[in-house]
């Protein structure tokens, strides 16, 4: 059984939470161009208004709104996508909800109030439809063409080469070239299937993702004159890489951390491991010293 106190406190957190995401849907819908989009995150904004309107008969009192949550949302939401944003913060606010059943027989209201929480979820489900979701699939190709074949080749060129400078000079080169190639191949892909993307912004994004991470991992070798150590940094930069990408897509798009963590990294290293290998041979039968 709940004590008085702890309903009154339970009260307050969501009249809080309610007031602080009105501020937040505001602030994002003053910042969506596209009109049907803004209009529903406006009237969210309402709703969540009202909520803590509602909430206030029952606390009597004035909350002030969350406002290191108003614009650490509202900023992650500007930077990475309204996308990511919102679901980040509809994670939070699934909690919340899990709560409000505990006031069940206690508020006459809860009842509606929670089939307009999900009403909220699936409108903004119906509306997220942004450009970087969208191309997402251009993104993961890029990043995971990348990925996989640069550790491998890095990892490959740092046994046969053992010099810093050639090392990074070919993986450079061989990024350079591949990226370009991809951002072709995904173009001529693109254009020849039937779907919503642009072929040439698709290109763009494979080309950009693909150059952004031939850059993080060959860096180490441009500023470390150890060439062990360099490609240590290089495979622990690609595990981060692919952890940061995934944990966003998973938020983003609702789609499982784990299993796509567990096998772009497992193919990464995998890859990396065997070139690996496959370099010492190489340079042990040609008898090559640098």
């Amino acid at each position: 059984m709940l004590q008085e106190e702890n309903i009154g406190h339970l009260l307050e957190s969501f009249q809080k939470i309610e007031i602080t995401e009105h501020h937040i849907y505001k602030r994002l819908a003053g910042s969506i161009k596209d009109s049907k989009n803004r209009r529903i995150m406006e009237q969210i904004a309402d709703d969540e208004l009202r909520h803590s309107q509602d909430w206030k008969k029952y606390t009597q009192r004035e909350i002030k709104p969350n406002w290191w949550n108003v614009w650490k949302y509202y900023l992650i939401s500007r930077v990475f996508g309204f996308t990511f944003g919102i679901k980040l913060m509809e994670g939070g606010e699934e909690k919340a909800q899990a709560n409000y059943a505990l006031l069940k027989g206690k508020i006459p209201e809860i009842d509606r109030w929670i089939r307009e929480e999900e009403v909220h979820e699936q409108k903004l489900i119906e509306m997220l439809d942004e450009e970087r979701l969208r191309y997402a699939g251009s993104v993961v190709l890029g990043l995971n063409d990348a990925l996989v074949e640069l550790t491998g080749a890095l990892a490959g060129l740092t046994l046969a080469l053992q010099n810093t400078q050639l090392i990074a000079l070919s993986g450079l080169i061989t990024g350079i070239a591949a990226s370009l190639s991809m951002a072709a191949s995904e173009y001529l892909s693109t254009r020849s299937e039937v779907t919503d993307k642009h072929p040439i912004r698709a290109a763009v994004y494979t080309g950009i993702a693909y150059i952004v991470t031939v850059t993080l991992l060959v860096l180490p070798y441009l500023l470390i004159p150890n060439y062990i150590a360099d490609l240590a940094i290089a495979l622990t930069t690609a595990v981060a890489i692919i952890a940061i990408f995934n944990y966003y897509i998973s938020v983003a798009k609702d789609e499982p951390f784990r299993e796509r963590f567990i096998e772009m990294a497992g193919l990464s290293l995998g890859v990396a491991t065997f070139s690996f290998i496959i370099g010492y041979f190489i340079r042990q039968w040609l008898g090559i010293e640098v």
